[in-house]
């Protein structure tokens, strides 16, 4: 299951970016209005919405200002997220989340409606940074 979140420009330098992303307490400023739990632990944090379990990201990867992926800690629910980040000009750049999950079909249909709109709404809460 891919969803991709709409690209977003920013008057933010791409290495601005990156470092944001990288820091995963930068995440809560992103978060849907709504969330009921938010707790960082090294290069994770374990998020909780309202209606959905809690869930645990960590920073898998980074490629030096173009992308920041976390990905989900545990096995049963195996996704990740990732922001990519291209450079439009010295301070100007662009941002596009990418979520990517294996799941089963039935799983998929259950929840792709509240994770296209979880990703969604991160995408436009990055517009408001």
């Amino acid at each position: 299951m891919n969803i991709e979140g709409n690209t977003i420009r920013l008057e933010k330098s791409q290495e601005h970016l990156f470092n944001f992303f990288s820091d995963v307490k930068n995440f809560e400023k992103i978060m849907p209005e709504n969330i009921n739990k938010f707790e960082v632990d090294g290069d994770s944090f374990l998020f909780g919405l309202p209606g959905m379990p809690e869930i645990r990201l960590v920073l898998k990867e980074k490629t030096p200002f173009t992308n920041v992926t976390l990905g989900a800690a545990s096995s049963k629910l195996p996704f990740t997220l990732s922001a990519n980040i291209k450079e439009i000009t010295e301070n100007k750049s662009e941002v596009s989340l990418s979520f990517e999950g294996d799941f089963n079909p039935m799983m998929a249909m259950m929840i792709a409606k509240p994770l296209n709109k979880f990703v969604t709404t991160l995408s436009e809460n990055i517009g408001k940074l």
